[in-house]
C-alpha cells in the first residue's frame, strides 16, 4: 500500500496526542502501539464484523448474560437510573440494559455514551433515538478519564443513581496499573450505591482463546494492520502493509492474549509528520494489544481495591465470560 502524501503540521489536540503517542511507542523497546487508537472509522467497522465471527465468542457470551439477566442487573439499583457507558461503540448489548431500563422508568431514562470514535456515537445516537422516544442520548466525544471528569463535575447528573457500563472486557485491554487507575476514576465520579456493570473474559483454554484473536478469515489481522494505515493517512507514515503481519500469542504467566504486528523483513519505516524514521529487523514486532483473563478472585480483588463491592455475576452457560455489578460503598 502506498502511503498518502505527509499531512500539514499537526495542530489539533487529538492528531496531537496520537502523534505523540505514536513517536512513544516507535521508539520504545520493545515498540508498542495504543489499542485506543483501533477504533478509527474503518476500525470501528471491522471490529463490529469481528463480533459476528463465529471464534469470536465474546459477544454472543456476553450478550446471552445481558439477554436473560438485564432485569435483575439493573433492579439492584433502586430508583431512577442514568446510565454512562465507556467505549459504547455500536451500543448493541447496551440496548438489553436500556430496554430493561425503560420497562421500569416510563418517564424516560438519560443515557450518556462516551467514546473516542465520533463517526461511532454519532451513527449510534441516531438509531438509538429513532428506536427508544423515552431514550434521551448525550453522546461524549472524549476518552474514558475526560469523559469520567466531565460527568465527575455534574454533567448531565439526574436524580437517582448512575449506573456505569464497560463491556466487552475492555478494561482487559489495559495493563494492570492502568486498570486499576481508571477503576478509581470510575469511582471517583459515583456516589455511595451507584454501579458499575463490567464485562470480563474468564481464564480458558489456549484451543479457544488464539483463533478468538487470529480468526481464519482475517478479519482481526486486517484491523490490527489498520493501526498502520491510520498511521499513513494521519501522520504521513510509509508503512508498506506486505511488509508486516498480524500475530496472536497467548502469554500463560501473565494470563493474557497479545497482539502483535510483526515486521517480515529488515525495513525502515518514515513518518513525515513526526520527522522520524523507524527500522525493523526481520521479526521484531510491535505490542498492539493485551487482552487480560480474570478468575473470580481477580475480580474480587479488581472491586475492593476501588471502593467497590462485588454485588454479583452472572456468565453465559457455557462459562466464557461474566458481567460482574460492583457498587460503590
Amino acid at each position: 500500500m502506498t502511503a498518502e502524501p505527509a499531512k500539514s503540521p499537526v495542530t489539533e489536540p487529538a492528531l496531537e496526542a496520537f502523534a505523540e503517542d505514536v513517536r512513544e511507542g516507535l521508539t520504545a523497546r520493545p515498540k508498542t502501539l495504543k489499542p485506543k487508537y483501533f477504533y478509527d472509522d474503518l476500525g470501528s467497522r471491522l471490529f463490529e464484523a469481528i463480533c459476528a465471527l463465529p471464534e469470536y465468542y465474546v459477544t454472543r457470551a456476553e450478550a446471552a448474560i445481558l439477554g436473560r439477566h438485564a432485569g435483575d442487573i439493573v433492579g439492584r439499583l433502586p430508583g431512577p437510573v442514568r446510565l454512562v457507558e465507556l467505549g459504547s461503540g455500536d451500543a448493541g448489548k447496551s440496548r438489553l440494559i436500556i430496554e430493561a431500563l425503560l420497562d421500569r422508568q416510563p418517564d424516560g431514562v438519560d443515557y450518556v455514551p462516551i467514546d473516542i470514535s465520533a463517526s461511532a456515537l454519532e451513527r449510534s445516537a441516531l438509531d438509538l433515538r429513532a428506536d427508544y422516544p423515552g431514550l434521551r442520548v448525550h453522546p461524549q466525544v472524549d476518552d474514558y478519564m475526560a469523559g469520567l471528569g466531565a460527568l465527575a463535575a455534574g454533567a448531565h447528573r439526574s436524580a437517582g443513581r448512575t449506573l456505569v457500563l464497560f463491556l466487552g472486557s475492555t478494561l482487559g485491554n489495559l495493563e494492570p496499573a492502568e486498570a486499576a487507575e481508571l477503576l478509581g476514576g470510575i469511582r471517583a465520579m459515583l456516589e455511595p450505591g451507584d454501579g458499575l456493570l463490567l464485562g470480563l473474559d474468564l481464564k480458558k483454554s489456549e484451543e479457544i482463546l488464539i483463533p478468538a484473536y487470529n480468526d481464519p478469515l482475517g478479519v482481526t489481522a486486517a484491523f490490527n494492520l489498520n493501526l498502520l494505515v491510520r498511521i499513513n493517512r494521519e501522520l504521513g507514515g510509509g508503512f508498506n502493509l506486505r511488509g508486516f503481519e498480524h500475530r496472536a500469542v497467548y502469554d500463560r504467566e501473565r494470563g493474557r492474549v497479545e497482539m502483535h504486528i510483526v515486521s517480515r523483513r529488515d525495513q525502515r519505516v518514515p513518518i513525515d509528520a513526526l520527522g522520524l524514521e523507524v527500522g525493523f529487523t526481520a521479526g521484531e514486532w510491535i505490542l498492539s494489544e493485551c487482552s487480560y483473563k480474570f478468575d473470580r478472585e481477580q475480580v474480587e480483588r479488581l472491586a475492593q481495591d476501588a471502593g467497590l463491592a462485588l454485588d454479583g455475576t452472572w456468565t453465559d452457560p457455557a462459562g466464557l465470560f461474566s458481567s460482574n455489578l460492583l457498587v460503590a460503598r
